[in-house]
């Protein structure tokens, strides 16, 4: 049998398909055509190649011929790419969340040909099973109810593009804007925060970095150690549990208990980017060694591991391998045994909780730290290099197993949370590999994605494909402005200047403000709009904290006028469930203020040191410029802080501003420190 249409596309998720019997075609024109002139009904399935349960679709249903006749006989089949087209997964999504009250991956949608949902569900088994109907089952009974009654599917699909309209139709709230909803965001997170193993919730358990991000801004305006409590607590449970990769770094996609034990074993790269950064925001607010140590694991991981030779961060990396899912990542204890000798081996096995037992399948067992290294080394008398020999030699010996597939499709957006990242990873620990990786990715966004004032959102091996969606433009302005808040360069501060007045000419809702999540509505039910956070912030939160520090450095008011508007526009929402806007609730403090300004003048002896204390210590509300002898022509014509700031005497100089009023300078590293000193 000869591969199908998608042995075509770029996008590995697609070409795991190709060798399917069903007769997929990519979203476009030439399926939606067929489905219209055949009237026949469009089976939509959008996944992504890192999601386990896709992958168990695939190999059960859509590789079975007696499926994948009844599909093609009576359907037009279409593979989507979630993370090519996240607009396409937004409205189908929400479509189904309403039919069912859940929502997931596999996303399996039923459409009229005009693009209309009119039944979908997730994951569906092959034969009915524990009493969740069979896909066959399924098939069979659309295909018929579109012969028989056809307008009534119809009639109710239209029906159901109009409910789908309706959700993310903004109701501004009639008070002004406040502090009271962010406060009420706290209290919500506080009542259903997990005191036993942190988090928030029970299984299966995400590790919601934006709500630890929020709790650390909270902390830090309100003075509420609490808040840095239960984030420390979280992020230290995490750390030490099986969701955290041991042996190599990095992050798996969630877990599937209440207690950080057996994850979900694929690995995300907004995942990881945005836990860096919580983890190193947590680090600058506590100093606990715990939270800098997995920062720099995760950051180096997503360096050894995730980044091309071009500079670009790749999307994913498998959750399966030919031997299973979580294969790869478990051991047994006679498999430690036998690679390490006796001693050596009792000791790893009591360091990372494995036993004869084990906790996962088959006997084997997830990786976990409940104890440190140090008290291992003392209970078992060995040197504690020797234990990270050891770490070394177990990974090693892993990477000679067959290893998950990497997605190499470098996404927009979340390369702007990998630059993000990066640059606080250089900011708080000074190694320059961060910020050269940081520098790298930048540069490949801008040169190959960034092309006659549009963004791409994907690029495969240097071709940039499909159009960018907010989340694009704002994540990518966010890790532009960390850069240029790190190395000061005037072309940095243009290109975030040059994104954002695209994404406000591309995106913004003239009539009742706020972004738009795409250029173009989908399937003619809606174009998206929507503010709350998912397991990433929302564009539309990200866009308008950019948009503040482009006034702080810029003084265009304008861009202070698009985040109010943008605020009310989701006021309604805001107010209602403030903790699932949390990332709007921090741009809502900066907005609100009081915002801080730091402006260093280099008097011709550098102002690393100043630097260096600026960026030890954590402050969510608050503006850096560095003026150079290098840099200062090129920043007077871009940023109004730059007027007037002089070296005092030929020294470095720190003024310190709160709203564009600015304090007497200062020219010691001593003298800055009391400036800043502030504590949670």
């Amino acid at each position: 049998m000869s591969p199908n249409r998608l042995a075509q596309e770029k996008s590995l998720y697609l070409r795991q398909h190709a060798e399917n019997p069903v007769d997929w075609y990519p979203w476009g024109e030439e399926a939606i055509q067929k489905a219209r002139e055949e009237k026949k009904p469009i089976l939509l399935s959008i996944g992504y190649s890192s999601c386990h349960w896709c992958h168990v679709m695939e190999k059960e249903s859509f590789n079975d011929p007696r499926i994948a006749k009844l599909i093609n006989e009576n359907f037009v089949p279409i593979k989507v790419d979630r993370e090519e087209r996240p607009d396409i997964d937004e409205v189908y999504m929400r479509a189904v969340q309403l039919m069912t009250g859940t929502g997931g991956w596999p996303l399996t949608v039923f459409l009229t040909p005009d693009l209309k949902p009119f039944f979908g569900g997730t994951y569906f088994p092959p034969r009915r099973r524990a009493g969740i109907p069979s896909f066959e089952e399924i098939l069979r009974n659309i295909a018929e109810t579109w012969r028989r009654n056809r307008e009534g599917i119809l009639r109710s699909a239209e029906e159901h593009g109009k409910i789908v309209k309706t959700l993310y139709l903004q109701r501004p709230a009639e008070t002004e804007l406040t502090p009271t909803p962010i406060n009420v965001a706290y209290e919500i997170l506080v009542s259903f925060y997990d005191e036993v193993y942190g988090g928030f919730g029970g299984a299966p358990k995400f590790p919601m970095p934006t709500y630890l991000s929020f709790l650390h801004m909270y902390a830090f305006r309100e003075g509420e150690r609490a808040a840095l409590k239960m984030s420390l607590e979280t992020l230290e449970k995490m750390a030490r549990g099986g969701i955290f990769d041991q042996l190599a770094g990095g992050f798996h996609r969630y877990s599937t208990d209440r207690s950080w034990l057996i994850p979900h074993f694929e690995k995300m790269l907004y995942d990881n980017a945005l836990l860096a950064t919580a983890y190193l925001e947590a680090y600058q607010l506590s100093r606990k060694p715990l939270m800098l140590e997995t920062a720099v694991k995760t950051l180096d991981w997503m360096l050894g591991e995730m980044q091309s030779p071009e500079g670009g961060f790749y999307s994913s990396v498998d959750a399966d391998t030919s031997e299973g899912e979580g294969v790869f990542y478990t051991w047994t204890r006679d498999e430690v045994v036998s690679l390490l000798g006796d001693e050596l081996g009792e000791a790893v096995c009591w360091l990372y909780a494995i036993t004869s037992v084990g906790n996962f399948e088959r006997g084997r067992t997830v990786l976990t730290r409940p104890r440190d290294p140090e008290d291992v080394a003392a209970r078992y008398g060995i040197a504690l290099e020797r234990l990270e020999e050891a770490r070394e030699r177990l990974l090693n010996a892993r990477m000679e197993r067959p290893n998950p597939s990497i997605d190499e499709k470098v996404i927009a957006s979340w390369n702007g949370l990998a630059i993000s990242a990066m640059c606080k990873g250089y900011q708080v620990t000074g190694r320059r590999k961060y910020l050269e990786a940081a520098e790298k990715a930048a540069a490949l966004i801008l040169g190959r994605m960034w092309s006659g004032g549009r963004l791409r959102r994907v690029c495969y091996g240097g071709q940039p494909m499909y159009e960018g969606a907010l989340e694009d433009y704002a994540f990518l302005v966010q890790g532009l402005l960390d850069l240029f808040e790190t190395v000061f360069q005037p072309s940095l501060l243009r290109s975030a200047v040059e994104l954002s007045e695209a994404m406000i000419e591309l995106f913004w809702d003239g009539e009742d403000g706020g972004f738009y999540f795409s250029v173009e509505e989908v399937g003619g039910i809606s174009r998206v709009k929507y503010g709350y956070d998912g397991v990433m912030p929302s564009g539309n939160s990200v866009a308008a904290l950019n948009l503040v520090r482009l006034y702080e450095l810029t003084g265009e008011g304008r861009y202070l006028e698009y985040v109010e508007k943008t605020l009310k526009a989701f006021s309604g929402g805001f107010m209602d469930n403030p903790a699932d806007y949390t990332t709007l609730m921090k741009a809502l403090a900066f907005y609100l203020g009081p915002r801080t300004e730091v402006v260093l003048v280099d008097g011709g002896g550098g102002v690393d040191g100043m630097l260096r204390l600026i960026y030890e210590t954590y402050h969510p509300l608050r503006t850096v410029l560095a003026i150079t002898p290098e840099n200062r022509a090129g920043i007077s014509t871009l940023s109004p802080l730059a007027i007037g700031k002089e070296p005092v005497d030929g020294r470095p100089t720190a003024y310190l501003c709160e709203n564009y009023t600015c304090r007497y300078p200062v020219t010691t590293v001593e003298e800055l420190e009391k400036l800043l000193e502030r504590r949670v």
